[in-house]
């Protein structure tokens, strides 16, 4: 089925994004026990952007289509699948862990797509220092999590910071290497069988 039929056609459920954004690899590895087609999506093609901007006003990714409902952004899409599929639900220290996770991913995100414009993104401007703030003090602050011990079991907030930290390896982002049990977590979260399975460098 082509892209466009996918669209057209939302019978099932998909889910709609590329193989190297952080956000749709986390929906990835959540719903590897939940039947779904993943639809492969170039968000910078004015193809791919024509044929979504319909349900998908956004014009980002993920988004995924379940029968006649669409859900854009990962935290709705992850509370859309929690509630459907009785999954685990984030505390609300939880949910601000991930929010802090999230922020630092925007942040980079934008640099990247900015670097990638051909913008000196390590010029001394407020944007930029902002940016490079958030980084460092988000950094930090998800060393001393992991130091007391809040991704010690595997589960959807661990996924996240996975796609976090491999994510700026991907793209040689930051070293957060200082951060030494970030880096151990890393380290042993790399060995598991659906982060090689979604892994961006190997699709």
């Amino acid at each position: 089925m082509s892209f466009m039929q996918n669209i057209q056609n939302p019978e099932g459920l998909k889910l709609f994004g590329s193989i190297t954004s952080p956000y749709v690899r986390r929906l990835r590895m959540l719903m590897q026990n939940i039947e779904h087609e993943f639809v492969l999506v170039d968000i910078f093609n004015s193809r791919d952007r024509t044929a979504i901007q319909a349900e998908n006003p956004t014009l980002k990714i993920p988004m995924i289509m379940d029968a006649d409902q669409v859900v854009l952004d990962s935290g709705n899409i992850y509370r859309y699948l929690t509630k459907k599929h009785s999954l685990p639900e984030l505390t609300v220290d939880e949910e601000n862990v991930l929010t802090s996770i999230d922020a630092v991913n925007d942040a980079l995100v934008q640099l990247l797509i900015l670097s990638r414009s051909e913008i000196d993104v390590s010029a001394d401007k407020l944007y930029f220092r902002i940016q490079r703030e958030r980084r460092d003090v988000v950094f930090a602050h998800l060393e001393v999590e992991a130091e007391n011990g809040r991704f010690e079991q595997w589960n959807y907030l661990s996924i996240c910071l996975f796609c976090l930290l491999d994510w700026v390896n991907f793209r040689n982002l930051h070293d957060f290497s200082d951060y030494l049990t970030l880096t151990k977590l890393y380290d042993s979260w790399n060995q598991l069988a659906i982060c090689h399975e979604t892994d961006p460098r190997v699709e």
